[in-house]
């Protein structure tokens, strides 16, 4: 059977989205994809999937999972049949993410300065001096440039409607960091 075959069979429900396929027709940034998989048999799509997992482990491109203090090496996962976005998606989400950015840089700077949204008490005291990550030391401590965040991993999901969403801000290390 051709790894085609498999997408021609499956159905995701009408109220998900489906990132190949719109109303019974492949879109068109997944053109290339399906014609590649016209060619491939399922096995050697597998076999594919299993080379690019052995590579991903021999060159290290990992992270670890920590239980009990012992370190476990992951590879990172991921879909041999890639997502694609578009350009115009990439633009959007580009400007949501710069957006979300500034939005958490100007936080932690009111956060450790003037402390506004903790005395109007739009997030409660106790949940941000609790925190583990709350540093006193940082309370007007003058940042380069008021950025507090330089990196950061965001997770991205699709609703049913296709668009797209922030489902959390890695902002310590996010996992990949060393890959950039």
């Amino acid at each position: 059977m051709k790894a085609a075959e498999l997408l021609n069979n499956y159905g995701v429900g009408n109220d998900n989205w489906d990132e190949m396929y719109v109303d019974g027709r492949v879109r068109e940034q997944y053109r290339n994809v399906l014609d590649f998989l016209q060619h491939l048999s399922v096995e050697e799509l597998n076999k594919k999937e299993e080379l690019a997992k052995r590579l991903f482990m021999s060159q290290g491109i990992t992270f670890t999972v920590y239980n009990s203090g012992e370190g476990i090496e992951k590879i990172f996962p991921f879909d041999i049949i890639p997502r694609i976005i578009t350009a115009p998606e990439w633009e959007h989400i580009e400007k949501g993410i710069t957006q979300r950015l500034k939005a958490l840089n100007l936080f932690l700077k009111d956060v450790y300065h003037n402390q506004f949204i903790l005395k109007d008490k739009v997030v409660p005291v106790n949940m941000v001096y609790s925190c583990q990550h709350y540093l006193r030391e940082m309370h007007n401590f003058p940042v380069p440039y008021d950025i507090y965040v330089h990196i950061s991993g965001i997770d991205l999901i699709r609703n049913n409607d296709g668009s797209f969403y922030i489902l959390e801000d890695n902002l310590r290390t996010p996992s990949g960091v060393s890959y950039m």
